[in-house]
């Protein structure tokens, strides 16, 4: 199924985030917003919701973490329990540096990781260009034409005041 998208290209970021909000005020489907750089605000223009990578990170550290600390336990006072020196069996403080290395790597490939399924950044993945130059020096604001009421005039109208450089209309084809 195919589905129609309007690009719209601005000349400044301040141009794209207010016509980013002015469309999502008046009810559009923004399908995506592109920039050459990152655009202070264009988040909450867009309405996207917070990332929970952060709780993602922190949750394969602290698997990692227990699942290390769980494995020299039992290695060193079950499955080969051996007394040096009168030390005890569990000694948690000789267990802190590789429960710490083993943390930090669980929760660094693991978030990288899941960011990339997430975002379906996989390998062999070909971009799709909606618009030359589009990371180059233009913004981009794309709508989807979600329904026979969709006025393109009504839109271009819409988006006059934040300096529209150019709009046309393309097919996406899945």
């Amino acid at each position: 199924m195919s589905r129609r998208l309007l690009v719209s290209v601005f000349g400044s970021e301040h141009d794209i985030v207010a016509a980013t909000k002015t469309a999502r005020t008046r009810g559009y489907d923004i399908v995506d917003v592109y920039t050459p750089f990152a655009v202070h605000g264009l988040d909450i223009a867009q309405g996207i919701k917070p990332t929970r990578i952060a709780a993602v990170c922190l949750a394969l550290g602290l698997t990692g973490a227990i699942a290390k600390l769980g494995f020299q336990i039992w290695t060193s006072a079950w499955d080969w329990p051996v007394n040096v020196g009168g030390k005890p069996l569990i000694s948690l403080p000789a267990f802190v540096p590789v429960t710490f290395e083993v943390t930090v790597l669980f929760a660094g490939v693991g978030t990288v990781l899941a960011f990339l399924l997430r975002s379906k950044l996989l390998p062999g993945k070909k971009p799709k260009r909606l618009y030359e130059g589009v990371t180059n020096d233009k913004f981009v604001l794309v709508l989807a034409q979600t329904d026979a009421a969709f006025d393109v005039h009504t839109v271009r109208e819409m988006f006059k005041p934040f300096h529209l450089l150019k709009m046309e209309e393309q097919v996406e084809a899945d």
